[in-house]
């Protein structure tokens, strides 16, 4: 495995990383990580300035996770610089490019050598684990009653849904859990769980003390909105656009969280050490393709 590396934007997830990646024995190449005072006395690491010198010092290059939240520029909040995504790809057409939720039919029609670091599945749950301890931090701060005891709705049962679900269950929450595969609704059932199909959603409702959707797609509009006590609290943990109609809540006082990057906020370094796990894969799957 090449002990070179560069790394380009992110968050304090990468700024760990970076760290992570010197103790390791990697002589590391940043750019757009100027502001992480952490890393400027770090001898390993080479702050480069420019994008060409970035792509020219080592073969893989790690970008931020996600790599945009606009799909025009790279995230950057270490930095000043406004990386063009377009602009990237131009300078780094030769290099293996690992980064998260990138779009992939953009990225093949310029023939990129790239890996999704949040497709891969020893990744996504791993970071299951901080996303939903996360949620249940926000849980506790934000709500005025314990947790044990609550009906708690888990919309979502995906592997943030799995895991959140069982640390729940832990703390002595009921916990109904939302999906609509029927394989879902069974093995929720076989964990201890109350299961809540899509269309028995509404009429369930107006029971939950605490909702925590992982669904990307607005399933509490209004209408389901209207449904549920005015003290609810609702915290989303889904991508944009969110699962919540968040106008709609905000006019009528429902109280709504919706919080993204959940692991970069309470939980960096085992996020980091995610990130370095899934790296090493890539990089020894690449070394025995090369």
């Amino acid at each position: 495995m090449e002990k070179k590396i560069s790394i380009v934007g992110g968050d304090t997830r990468i700024v760990e990383l970076v760290k992570m990646l010197c103790q390791d024995g990697f002589e590391v190449y940043t750019y757009a990580l100027e502001k992480a005072e952490t890393l400027n006395q770090i001898p390993q690491i080479k702050f480069c300035h420019s994008l060409e010198e970035l792509t020219s010092k080592a073969r893989t290059i790690i970008t931020a996770i996600p790599l945009s939240k606009d799909n025009i520029h790279m995230n950057t909040p270490f930095s000043d610089n406004k990386i063009r995504i377009d602009e990237f790809c131009k300078q780094a057409k030769e290099n293996l490019i690992i980064s998260g939720k990138l779009n992939a039919d953009d990225w093949k029609s310029q023939s990129m050598k790239y890996e999704d670091i949040l497709q891969r599945e020893e990744y996504a749950v791993l970071n299951a684990i901080a996303t939903a301890e996360g949620a249940i931090q926000i849980a506790m701060e934000e709500f005025p009653k314990t947790l044990s005891g609550s009906n708690i709705l888990v919309m979502g049962f995906g592997r943030i849904g799995k895991v959140l679900s069982k640390m729940l269950q832990g703390i002595g929450a009921n916990v109904f859990c939302e999906a609509r595969k029927m394989s879902d609704l069974a093995y929720i059932q076989a964990f201890g769980y109350q299961p809540i199909p899509l269309d028995d959603l509404d009429e369930n409702l107006p029971k939950f003390d605490i909702i925590i959707n992982n669904i990307p797609t607005q399933v509490l509009n209004s209408k389901r909105l209207d449904l549920l006590k005015k003290e609810v609290l609702i915290i989303d943990l889904a991508s944009q656009p969110g699962g919540v109609d968040f106008e709609y809540a905000k006019q009528n006082n429902i109280k709504t969280i919706w919080s993204l990057a959940l692991p970069a906020k309470v939980a960096p370094v085992s996020a980091a050490e995610y990130i370095k796990d899934t790296v090493y894969h890539i990089l020894q799957k690449s070394d025995l393709q090369s």
